[in-house]
């Protein structure tokens, strides 16, 4: 079945392609139907990008997408990237000197930056708390954060999933807590459409931003920012252009709320990759995708347990706590560029070594394209790795 799936993906097949959660990659039949968008939009660009055109598009994309979120679709608005849509946020939030912005010791390196960033520009100030490990319960992480809460926290910022250590946060209380104090809660979803299931209507989270190029497997440059009905007046996208307004009133200049038009009106673009969506989303059920990240994550566990008795170190988390389709392993110490290029080169495996906390892990992906017999090549190749270091 792996074999058979991954001839409908585009990847070279001389490398065995460990990474998916990195920067995803397309099938065939989605990326022909990115194509076949864009072939539109050249045919007849003015007609194509016509506001009343490009809404009723969009909002078809939008609909779909929001029901495999558990989302109203009129909450939802494409952005290039969880990046571009998390500093979308964070860059809106009225902020001032004292306030506080309360995040984990486990967050992507980019989005440190973006907060650090508002931080200097307000006067605001990030505090970090550091989840305990190993993670094996789902109240010493929501304990953990809540005793971070002060009087002065105005932010939560969590990863859904974890970016360095592949760690399936259990957000749902925390978020819950953060909205009984009145605070804002901001979730960095990039890793977790098409990885878990997701009710953001139930979960509640003010803003979250998720990837739907990765384990969605729509094509680069489509995302998407949720926005709760009671706070998109609070947000302004990173490029104000027609559709934005300055009173940031309803309905919008197109006919929209002014969270959509001010997000999905920002002068010429290509809107092809996030129309591109519905087509990922047929591919996933026409592929029975919910059994595939079942057998995923017991070839993940499974691979995970070998590399710890190779190398004598326990797992960072217990297997709930790890996110289904990927699992950072710790490994000796060393250079993660390094260890990646040997991988590469000697072994033609291609997998992230990343260093948090002073720590190496070599980060593995398992989609449904990839094999048993390739985790053997891997186990066998870090053993010689780890040999030779």
């Amino acid at each position: 079945m792996a074999d058979d799936l991954k001839a409908l993906f585009r990847l070279d097949p001389g490398v065995t392609f460990l990474t998916h959660g990195t920067y995803g990659a397309c099938p065939r039949p989605v990326f022909a139907a990115y194509q076949d968008w864009q072939v539109r939009l050249e045919r007849q660009p003015v007609t194509f990008l016509e506001p009343r055109h490009l809404a009723r598009v969009l909002a078809e994309a939008r609909h779909e997408l929001g029901a495999e979120l558990g989302a109203d679709p009129d909450d939802l608005v494409p952005v290039a990237n969880a990046t571009a849509g998390l500093n979308a946020v964070a860059r809106s939030l009225p902020l001032a000197a004292g306030d506080e912005i309360l995040t984990t010791d486990h967050e992507y390196a980019a989005l440190e930056k973006t907060w650090a960033f508002v931080a200097a520009r307000t006067g605001a100030i990030v505090r970090r708390v550091t989840v305990p490990l190993p993670l094996t319960s789902e109240s010493a992480f929501t304990e953990t954060v809540l005793a971070g809460f002060t009087p002065r926290t105005r932010v939560l910022f969590l990863s859904h999933v974890t970016s360095p250590t592949a760690l399936l946060f259990p957000i749902g209380r925390a978020v819950t807590e953060a909205r009984a104090r009145g605070i804002w809660s901001v979730i960095d979803g990039a890793h977790a459409p098409g990885q878990i299931a997701l009710d953001l209507n139930r979960l509640g989270a003010d803003f979250y931003v998720g990837n739907c190029h990765k384990w969605l497997m729509a094509p680069k440059g489509s995302a998407f920012l949720h926005a709760r009905r009671a706070v998109q007046g609070l947000l302004s996208p990173l490029v104000i252009s027609h559709g934005w307004t300055p009173d940031g009133g309803t309905p919008g200049p197109f006919g929209h709320t002014a969270f959509q038009d001010a997000f999905q009106f920002q002068g010429t673009c290509d809107p092809a990759a996030f129309l591109a969506v519905p087509a990922a989303l047929a591919f996933r059920r026409a592929q029975g995708w919910p059994g595939l990240i079942d057998r995923c994550r017991t070839l993940a566990q499974a691979t995970a347990a070998r590399v710890a008795a190779l190398t004598g170190r326990p797992p960072i988390a217990a297997p709930e706590f790890c996110a289904p389709q990927m699992v950072a392993m710790p490994v000796p110490d060393c250079d993660p560029l390094v260890m990646r290029d040997r991988l590469l080169r000697d072994h033609r495996i291609e997998m992230p070594f990343p260093r948090w906390a002073g720590r190496s892990f070599a980060r593995l992906s398992v989609q449904g394209y990839n094999t048993a017999p390739e985790m053997d090549l891997l186990c066998a190749a870090l053993a010689s790795l780890f040999a030779a270091a």
